[in-house]
């Protein structure tokens, strides 16, 4: 790939007193990309009953293959991160989006137990899985946590990250009835094999369109530049220096949002691997009505989403990135809590799917406030911090994926469904003791000082 012109200003830059809308399509086209990378990572948890029936495979065994992809994604936010601060976004995104849809045709071509040992099939689903996860771990780190943080004034990140959030969860709830439906008529390898070329389009029209940063693109122009700049004191412009990935592993702020963000996934990936399989076994749903059941959630999530991030940034503006963060995600958070408590003991199923959809807004109310304090606080290394942010958030994805079906099988679906409540507290509890207003440059800036102060 070709790299991309210096970060001057093109020649052609529009001239005109109301601002262009430039940055508004990057971000739809990142919402779309997190449309897209949900589709092709949640269809292993709608495809994996049929998939588990005509393999013959196990819970226990389909959660070691579901696992590979949380563990491929964990290891990889962090080292993708940082690449992505070095890369630029238009480079790093395209080249995942066409690793997605290599690794997911390859599903599609993995055969049978009657051709291969058992032991094989599952490990090289399982390594499989563990690339496609490794291949979408750096997308939100760099969209979500750089491009934004370029391509947005400061007060409002929270926002673009929410669509983004609409889009994933838009894309999971449409995962469910699409792929229960190519599963049911083609097979489960149809479901993977005729998903794959969605990513292959969207790398196309990403490195057509996107640019890494405003001062790049030829249809910015001044005005749009200059509410882009609005209140900024950071620029986002040029890669980082070498090295301050370091810092942003020491910062205690950084340790305390990833540990709420942590606590956060535990809920929302029971949702991401289980929520089908719960609606089949657990509430006694058939594989079409329960794909169509598994949407509502998801919706309810999207919705949650974006008002999340429109009140955090109402909020930001009002009274500042450390109130606004503590008030928005402790609240949320233990509101989904106690609704995850309710899904649980409901008596009917429709009551349970209800409140299932009410838990996931609630969580997902507080992701976009996630991203934007940790912009807010890793500065110009905001992509290694959101890589740093999201491996805490996804190791607990690794866990849920094995631990929920061992509680399934000693205790039943209730207690598994039960448990995360506890999770949603912790990260409720994180919020309060969190300062989004406290940022690494500030740190390295009195550093500086009181080693000047002591010479």
């Amino acid at each position: 790939m070709a790299a991309e012109p210096s970060p001057s200003a093109p020649a052609s830059r529009i001239v005109g007193d109301r601002p262009t809308w430039v940055r508004w399509r990057i971000c739809a086209l990142m919402t779309v990309a997190s449309f897209v990378a949900y589709i092709l990572r949640t269809n292993m948890s709608v495809a994996g009953e049929p998939m588990a029936a005509d393999l013959r495979l196990s819970h226990v065994q389909l959660g070691i293959i579901l696992s590979g992809w949380a563990w491929g994604y964990a290891l990889f936010q962090f080292p993708g991160g940082v690449l992505g601060d070095r890369l630029g976004g238009r480079r790093m995104i395209t080249g995942l989006a066409l690793a997605w849809c290599l690794f997911n045709l390859l599903v599609a071509f993995v055969p049978g137990r009657d051709v291969l040992p058992i032991t094989i099939v599952i490990g090289t689903l399982m390594i499989l899985r563990f690339l496609m996860g490794a291949a979408q771990a750096p997308l939100f780190p760099v969209i979500g946590g750089r491009m934004v943080a370029c391509w947005f004034p400061v007060s409002g990140w929270a926002l673009p990250n929410s669509l983004q959030n609409v889009g994933l969860t838009f894309g999971a709830a449409a995962t469910g009835p699409l792929i229960a439906w190519l599963a049911q008529t083609g097979g489960w390898r149809s479901s993977f094999l005729l998903t794959a070329p969605l990513a292959l389009l969207m790398a196309m029209v990403w490195w057509w369109y996107v640019r890494d940063s405003p001062s790049r693109h030829p249809g910015v122009n001044s005005a749009e530049l200059a509410v882009i700049d609005e209140g900024r004191v950071t620029s986002f412009e040029v890669a980082p220096e070498r090295g301050g990935w370091r810092l942003v592993l020491r910062d205690r702020q950084v340790q305390l949002i990833t540990a709420g963000y942590f606590s956060a996934n535990f809920v929302f990936y029971f949702f991401f691997n289980w929520l089908f399989i719960y609606l089949i076994e657990g509430r006694g749903f058939k594989l079409l009505e329960g794909g169509w059941y598994a949407a509502i959630p998801w919706i309810g999530g999207a919705m949650g989403a974006f008002l999340g991030g429109w009140s955090c940034d109402r909020l930001w503006k009002r009274i500042g990135p450390r109130r606004s963060c503590r008030l928005l995600g402790a609240g949320a958070l233990t509101l989904s809590g106690l609704f995850l408590l309710g899904a649980a003991r409901a008596v009917g199923p429709l009551w349970a799917v209800a409140l299932l959809a009410l838990c996931l807004a609630a969580e997902q109310f507080t992701d976009a406030i996630y991203w934007a304090a940790m912009i807010a606080v890793a500065g110009p290394q905001a992509s290694a911090g959101c890589g740093v942010m999201n491996t805490g958030g996804n190791l607990a994805n690794g866990i849920v994926a094995l631990l929920v079906p061992f509680v399934v099988d000693r205790f039943g679906w209730p207690v598994a469904v039960a448990g995360g409540a506890g999770f949603a507290f912790v990260a409720a509890a994180i919020w309060l003791a969190t300062a989004a207003d406290h940022p690494i440059v500030d740190q390295q800036a009195v550093a500086a000082g009181e080693a000047v102060a002591t010479t």
